[in-house]
């Protein structure tokens, strides 16, 4: 009798295929299921306590205190539930040679919205942006991949 001897690269590429076909049918399933049920309409909020409830702003104010962070230009491609994306541009101030003097840089970013909480009102909300940078970053090489912020209710 023959031996048959898969690689391991093989056998993992079959596994990944194998998970992601059933993972496309529980999804199905959970959608075909979670038709009745009422959407849930996803808010966040840039400055707890500031800021109105946002659906698919055009800007994000990352810094409340002082706005020397924010996300501008904020182009949409998902509002889900359980995430929302978008291309943007993150605007920093360099602080130099102290941040009332400072310059506004404009770096290109992919934004993602995840995680939920519940605020007050019985509001479904965000609970951190992740932002994953486009090329260049406002920090030195090798020191943060992506920036996350926690997103707090108002």
């Amino acid at each position: 009798m023959k031996r048959l001897h898969l690689r391991p690269s093989l056998v993992l590429l079959a596994s990944v295929v194998a998970l992601a076909g059933l993972a496309l049918g529980l999804t199905g399933s959970a959608r075909a299921q979670s038709t009745a049920i009422a959407p849930v309409r996803m808010v966040a909020f840039d400055c707890p306590g500031q800021s109105a409830p946002l659906v698919k702003p055009k800007t994000f104010i990352l810094t409340c205190a002082d706005a020397n962070s924010d996300l501008g230009k904020l182009s949409w491609t998902s509002w889900t539930p359980g995430l929302a994306s978008a291309t943007g541009k993150l605007e920093v101030n360099d602080c130099t040679p102290y941040c009332a003097a400072g310059h506004m840089h404009m770096y290109q970013a992919v934004i993602v919205a995840s995680g939920t909480q519940r605020c007050p009102g019985d509001i479904a909300a965000y609970s951190r942006v992740t932002i994953a940078f486009v090329g260049p970053s406002p920090y030195p090489k090798g020191t943060v991949a992506d920036m996350v912020y926690p997103v707090r209710c108002r």
